[in-house]
């Protein structure tokens, strides 16, 4: 059996490799609007659920076959960090490849650290928020009765104080769910302290789980997109307002425990972006983690 699919063409992420850690709909939520259909049962319980050394063994022949792709991304038929061992393969992906990593996650189980520190090896991180409160949270998503949306959400916020790669976060569009304008600023009063690098805002373009999900219009969406589009990019303006002392051993020493782009590293200590492209190249040669940082990747 196969855990890869892809790579898929996608126009924020370019030709995205998927990796599959869970069999179909094994998922922490039951969402009305998912295209995989309903979840039979939904659960927190994370196990081994895909041998990672077949994950493993097909990368490697992948690879070997001259796969090409801009991201490895791990999502597909359920919630990935659901598999005990997820973060082991964004470590693969890390030591063992060239390319950005992106975990697409639903964020329910960010309140357990293990699973934190295991998303924070991911140079992208995609989490959806849909709801306000309790009672939207089981209305959109019907969750998995252990989650609670204060618990969840709180977990986010501890998330993005640890995190210092890029976060995008997704809204979905629902008619008579989530889309009034005072839901709407219940939202984005939600999204702005996670300081997002992007908001992405999508509706139905595939059956739902639920007939009564309806799309929204293109005009609907244009309108919703600059409604969210304030938002991005607040983690650089956080990044930048904190600037950190400067020197070779500090950027070395970020680079090995956040993996960032030169313009990021650049905000991040207050310094020109050609002062940071000198120091990488100097050290590319012997330190991979400087190597990897002059890689070229989405912001």
């Amino acid at each position: 059996m196969s855990w890869l699919f892809g790579p898929v063409p996608s126009r924020r992420y370019g030709r995205s490799l998927g990796i599959d850690l869970v069999p179909m709909k094994t998922c922490c939520y039951d969402c009305v609007f998912c295209q995989l259909g309903v979840t039979p049962q939904t659960t927190c319980e994370r196990s081994d659920y895909v041998p990672l050394n077949e994950v493993f063994q097909e990368l490697e022949a992948w690879f070997s076959k001259g796969g090409q792709a801009d991201m490895l991304t791990l999502c597909g038929s359920g919630e990935p960090t659901l598999h005990a061992h997820f973060g082991d393969v964004l470590r693969w992906i890390r030591d063992q490849t060239s390319l950005p990593s992106l975990l697409m996650s639903n964020g329910a189980l960010f309140a357990d650290p293990v699973v934190r520190k295991d998303a924070a090896v991911a140079n992208r991180v995609k989490i959806s928020m849909h709801f306000w409160d309790e009672a939207s949270f089981a209305a959109v998503v019907r969750p998995h009765a252990s989650l609670h949306f204060r618990s969840v959400y709180e977990a986010w916020l501890r998330f993005r104080q640890e995190y210092e790669g890029a976060l995008d976060v997704e809204f979905f569009a629902l008619p008579g769910l989530n889309v009034e304008p005072e839901q709407l600023e219940k939202i984005y009063r939600l999204i702005e302290p996670l300081c997002p690098d992007t908001v992405t805002v999508n509706s139905a373009a595939r059956p739902p789980a639920e007939s009564c999900v309806r799309t929204v219009s293109e005009e609907t969406l244009a309108h919703l997109r600059a409604f969210f589009a304030p938002l991005a990019g607040e983690r650089h303006t956080a990044m930048a307002a904190a600037v950190q002392p400067y020197s070779e051993q500090a950027l070395l020493a970020l680079a090995r425990r956040h993996p960032l782009t030169p313009a990021q590293f650049a905000r991040y200590f207050g310094v020109p972006e050609a002062q940071i492209l000198q120091t990488l190249r100097q050290f590319a040669a012997t330190d991979e983690y400087a190597a990897r940082a002059l890689l070229p990747r989405e912001e």
